[in-house]
C-alpha cells in the first residue's frame, strides 16, 4: 500500500516524520511555548492531522502537562525555544525523570550553520558556545539528540524516542530551525514502526528469586503486601493482582503507590507511611513478620524522616528487575510482573493478616455535620469529594496537605489518582491537570490544590478553558505555604492573598465554557458541588474553599515534626 502524504509539499521532511512518530507511539497532544527557533517546527506539526498543538502560558507549564499527559497516556511531549525556553523547562523534565515518564522534550535550536562558528546568538547566555542547554539536559534525561545535519536525523529522532520508551525517562530532541521543512532522501517512506525488543527474565535468576520468596513467605505467620510507585513503570498491576489473589495477604500501598494498587480489592487495608499510614494499616504493616514491598521508593519523605519500622531482615524487595529476600540474595535480571506471576503458582494462600485486621478495624469517625453557617472544616470538604469519587473520574493531588487528604480517599475501581511525591515541585498539579484532561477526556478530573501552589503556575487555567476541559478545580486557601509552615515556619510562608475566583473569572473574559464559585459554609459547598456536577458539568469548574490557615490534617502536623526533625540533624563529628 502507498504511504499516505498527509500535508503535500512537506513529504520526506524532518518535521512530518517526527509528526509521524509522535503520533505512532500514542501523543495526539503536543504542549508547547512558541519561539522564534520552534516556529517551522510547530507548522510541521500543526500539519499533521492527528497532531493536537497546545499552546502554554509558559514552558513550565508546558512540562508539567506533558508529566500529567504521560501518567494517563504512557508518553508525552512538549515543544519550547532554545536555551530561554529549554531552562525554563528543565525543572518539569526533572520531575518527570523523578516519575519515570517517557516525556518527549522537543527544542526548536540555533540555525545549522551557526554551529562551530564563534557567532553569539539571542536567547544564550552570551557565549559563543552552544552547548549550555544540552549539558543542563544530560543529567535529567536519558538521551540527548542534537540534530543539526540531516544526514543522520532519522537515525537520532528514532533513537532518542525509542529510547524513552524503552527506559520509560524523558529525553531531549534539539532540531536546528531551518530543518524542518527539508526533504531528504532517509524521511523519503513512512517511519517503519518502532520493534522494542521485550525484556525476557533470566530464567535461572527467576526460578531462585521465586523458590527462595515462596519458601521465605511459606514460612511466614501473618506476612502482607505493600505496593510502591515502580508498579507503573515495570508494568505489573495485572501480575500485582494475580500474587495478591493466589496469596490472600493483605494489600497496603505506599503513598507514592496510591492510584497504582487496587483499592477496590477485598484485602486492601489502606496507606502504609510509618507514623502518619491510615488507621490500623501501620500496625498491621509494622507487626507482620514478613513483608513484600512490590516498586517502593524509600526516601526521606515516604519514610516519614526515616522512622519506618520495618527490618531488613523481614522484607523481600521486588524492583522492576530485582528481587532482594531479606538479609540473603539479591538476583537480578528478574522482572516484576515475570516474577509475581511465577511467584503466585507457588505461594500458599495465607489470610491471618487480613483477618487480624479486620478484628482490630474500626471504621473510621465520620466528620460532625456543621451548625448553619459554621466554617467550613477540611475533613468535611473531602467528605463530600469521597462521594464525587466514581471509574469516570480521577484525582489529581498537589504537593502539601492535600497529599495528606487526598491519601485518604478510598478510590473506587478505575477512579485516576496522580500525584508527585518524589520531586513534590509545588505547583505542578496546575499543568499536570490541564495534560491529564487532555490525554483522558473519558475521566473528570478532580484537582486539589492550594492556594500557595496555585500562585505558581495559576496562568495555565486559560489553556484548559481555550482547550474545552471540564476539570473540577477544589482551590483550598488557607492563607499560605501550609505544608512548610509544619516542617518550619516563618513570615517567608505567609503570602498575598487573591480574589482567586475574580481572578478565574478575568482568564475566562467571556470566552469558552467556566463557572467559579466561592465557598465559606457546607451549605455553600453542597451548592457548588451540585451545580459542577448538574447544570456547569460541560465546564471548566473553580471552587474556592476558604478554609481556617490552622486546619491541617493531623497527619500533616506529624509528618512535618518528623521530616524538621530529619532535615535539622546536625554534621556528623569530623
Amino acid at each position: 500500500m502507498e504511504a499516505v502524504n498527509h500535508f503535500p509539499g512537506s513529504a520526506g521532511t524532518l518535521g512530518r516524520h517526527l509528526a509521524r512518530r509522535l503520533v505512532e507511539i500514542g501523543v495526539r497532544d503536543v504542549f508547547s511555548v512558541p519561539g522564534d527557533f520552534n516556529l517551522t517546527l510547530l507548522d510541521h506539526l500543526i500539519a499533521d492531522p492527528d497532531l493536537n498543538l497546545v499552546g502554554c502560558c509558559n514552558e513550565l507549564n508546558a512540562g508539567y502537562a506533558a508529566d500529567g499527559y504521560a501518567r494517563a497516556k504512557g508518553v508525552g511531549a512538549c515543544v519550547v525555544t532554545f536555551t530561554v525556553g529549554g531552562l525554563s523547562v528543565l525543572s518539569a523534565i526533572a520531575g518527570a525523570y523523578s516519575e519515570n515518564l517517557p516525556v518527549v522534550c522537543i527544542v526548536g535550536g540555533p540555525n545549522s550553520n551557526d554551529y562551530g562558528t564563534n557567532r553569539i546568538l539571542h536567547h544564550t547566555i552570551g557565549l559563543p558556545d552552544f552547548s549550555q542547554e544540552l549539558r543542563c539536559f544530560q543529567t535529567i534525561t536519558c538521551f540527548q539528540a542534537v540534530v543539526n545535519n540531516l544526514e543522520d536525523a532519522h537515525e537520532q529522532i528514532d533513537t532518542a524516542i525509542s529510547t524513552a520508551l524503552k527506559e520509560s525517562k524523558p529525553v531531549y530532541i534539539s532540531i536546528s530551525c531551518n530543518l524542518p521543512g527539508i526533504p531528504h532522501p532517509t524521511f523519503s517512506r513512512d517511519p517503519v514502526p518502532f520493534f522494542l525488543a521485550p525484556k525476557v527474565s533470566n530464567q535461572q535468576g527467576l526460578e531462585a528469586a521465586v523458590e527462595a520468596t515462596a519458601e521465605f513467605l511459606n514460612r511466614a505467620v501473618k506476612p502482607v503486601i505493600v505496593g510502591g510507585p515502580k508498579l507503573r513503570v515495570a508494568k505489573a498491576q495485572k501480575a500485582f493482582l494475580e500474587f495478591a489473589n493466589a496469596s490472600g495477604y493483605p494489600i497496603a500501598c505506599m503513598p507514592s503507590g496510591k492510584g497504582l494498587v487496587p483499592e477496590h480489592h477485598p484485602h486492601f487495608i489502606g496507606t502504609y507511611w510509618g507514623a502518619v499510614s491510615t488507621t490500623f494499616c501501620g500496625e498491621i504493616v509494622e507487626s507482620a513478620d514478613a513483608y513484600v514491598f512490590i516498586g517502593p521508593i524509600f526516601n526521606d519523605y515516604s519514610s516519614v524522616g526515616y522512622s519506618l519500622l520495618i527490618k531488613k531482615e523481614k522484607a523481600i524487595i521486588v524492583q522492576p528487575n530485582r528481587v532482594t529476600i531479606g538479609n540473603g540474595p539479591s538476583l537480578g535480571w528478574v522482572f516484576m510482573a515475570d516474577f509475581l506471576t511465577a511467584l503466585s503458582k507457588k505461594v500458599k494462600k495465607n489470610s491471618a493478616a487480613v483477618e487480624n485486621y479486620q478484628r482490630i478495624y474500626v471504621p473510621p469517625g465520620i466528620p460532625l455535620r456543621l451548625e448553619k453557617d459554621e466554617p467550613l472544616r477540611v475533613n468535611v470538604l473531602f467528605k463530600h469529594i469521597q462521594e464525587m469519587l466514581s471509574g469516570d473520574t480521577a484525582v489529581i493531588a498537589e504537593t502539601g496537605d492535600s497529599w495528606f487528604n487526598c491519601q485518604k480517599l478510598h478510590l473506587p475501581e478505575n477512579c485516576g489518582y496522580e500525584f508527585q511525591m518524589q520531586y513534590g515541585s509545588i505547583g505542578w498539579s496546575v499543568g499536570a491537570t490541564l495534560g491529564y484532561a487532555q490525554a483522558a477526556k473519558d475521566k473528570r478530573v478532580i484537582a486539589c490544590i492550594g492556594d500557595g501552589s496555585f500562585q505558581v503556575t495559576a496562568q495555565d487555567i486559560s489553556t484548559m478553558i481555550r482547550s474545552g476541559q471540564r476539570s473540577i478545580i477544589f482551590l483550598i486557601n488557607n492563607g499560605g505555604y501550609t505544608i512548610e509552615v509544619e516542617i518550619h515556619d516563618g513570615p517567608y510562608n505567609v503570602i498575598k492573598n487573591w480574589d482567586y475566583t475574580a481572578f478565574v473569572e478575568a482568564i475566562h473574559n467571556g470566552e469558552g465554557k467556566c463557572w467559579a464559585a466561592k465557598v465559606r459554609t457546607e451549605e455553600d459547598l453542597t451548592e457548588a458541588i451540585a451545580t459542577a456536577t448538574g447544570a456547569k458539568k460541560d465546564s471548566l469548574c473553580f471552587i474556592e474553599v476558604l478554609v481556617h490557615k490552622d486546619d491541617t490534617s493531623k497527619e500533616l502536623l506529624e509528618w512535618g515534626s518528623r521530616v524538621a526533625a530529619a532535615n535539622s540533624r546536625p554534621p556528623n563529628p569530623q
